[in-house]
């Protein structure tokens, strides 16, 4: 029987390794709606306790934060520009947030079904916006670098699945158009960066549950010998399929391709959504149905072979209106269940007194 000291120090190393498997993984969130919510004085409220909304997901193991950018943003609601990004990154450094940046390369949504060429770059040739691509991903990364906030990750556009800057470099025709995208918003990140450390590259579908898809998009995207580190994927059970279907991609794609992976884009109501209530969800539209999705998808993510399971990011949980009930608050600025899921892997064990 193991004495008492033996069973602190095993639970010690047991902790030791779990905190250096935490620190290694991404627990993250896509917050880029967060600072628009609070700067029109929305008010998140953990317990009964109003803070920043960067502090309560730091309060709760959150140690990655996802900032999309679009070119010059046209809508109103959407604010993401340089500077909005720029003072979001600032904020989330201080906190000790690791920094993924999400380029869109369009002016406003840019997704599966939309990949809007700027206004602005639409008269141009393939080369010139070849160009413009290069130029603006380089100029976009030197200013956060000098702000103190160079990415550790980067995003080569949103969703890439039917490619980017439609129509030229829309997939399946356009490959060698799409790649040569690729390929310039990478060499501008890496020209932008200046001495600094080079960020990580992640190629970025909605493919989550498809393997199938997934191995025509990564073996034909492999063919043009591109430089990125990272696949991510989004996982909507609405449009992604199943659980088991997540888990044999993820297992698939990590014993194919030798990447890391991560759920960039997870997402689910806790509440019904009238448009969506009739489709199929692994767990019911609760507050305890989103926790137990979360807690699920982060444990088929930490269980892909090899260890490439390398973090989930939800998507958008504190925006100033509760988008598809996919908020981790309430309509009243209080917290949901879902918000203690990554509690356990990044919070010391509570110490016991001895009997």
């Amino acid at each position: 029987m193991l004495k008492f000291w033996q069973i602190i120090l095993l639970c010690a190393v047991l902790f030791a390794a779990g905190a250096a498997r935490a620190a290694d993984f991404a627990f993250g969130a896509d917050l880029s709606f967060l600072k628009q919510a609070e700067d029109s004085g929305k008010v998140f409220k953990d317990g009964t306790n109003a803070m920043p909304g960067l502090q309560i997901f730091r309060n709760h193991g959150y140690n990655w934060i996802r900032l999309r950018i679009f070119v010059e943003p046209v809508r109103e609601r959407l604010p993401n520009d340089l500077k909005y990004t720029l003072a979001m990154a600032q904020a989330a450094k201080k906190l000790g947030y690791k920094f993924l940046l999400d380029f869109h390369y369009a002016t406003s949504w840019a997704d599966p079904g939309k990949q809007p060429t700027p206004k602005q770059w639409e008269t141009m040739s393939h080369a010139e916006r070849v160009e413009a691509v290069f130029a603006y991903t380089r100029d976009t990364i030197a200013a956060l670098r000098d702000g103190g906030v160079l990415p550790d990750m980067v995003q080569i556009g949103n969703e890439v699945s039917n490619g980017i800057l439609w129509p030229d470099g829309q997939l399946p025709d356009n490959w060698d158009h799409f790649a040569a995208y690729i390929y310039a918003g990478i060499n501008g990140v890496d020209a932008g960066r200046g001495n600094g450390p080079r960020p990580k590259i992640m190629i970025h579908t909605d493919f989550g549950g498809d393997k199938r898809k997934t191995k025509w998009f990564f073996d034909k995207l492999n063919s043009y010998d591109i430089p990125y580190d990272v696949i991510g994927f989004s996982y909507y059970p609405r449009w992604q399929g199943s659980l088991m279907d997540l888990r044999e991609n993820l297992a698939f794609t990590a014993n194919e391709y030798g990447k890391d992976i991560i759920v960039v884009e997870a997402g689910h109501n806790w509440k019904p959504i009238p448009a969506t209530s009739d489709r199929p969800q692994p767990f019911p539209a609760t507050p305890e149905g989103q926790r137990d999705f979360l807690d699920e998808v982060t444990r088929i993510v930490m269980n892909v072979p090899g260890g490439h399971g390398k973090g989930v990011f939800w998507w958008e949980p504190a925006a100033s209106r509760n988008i598809d009930g996919r908020s981790f608050f309430d309509d009243d600025g209080n917290s949901l269940p879902v918000l203690t899921v990554f509690d356990k892997y990044t919070r010391p064990p509570a110490k016991k007194n001895a009997p």
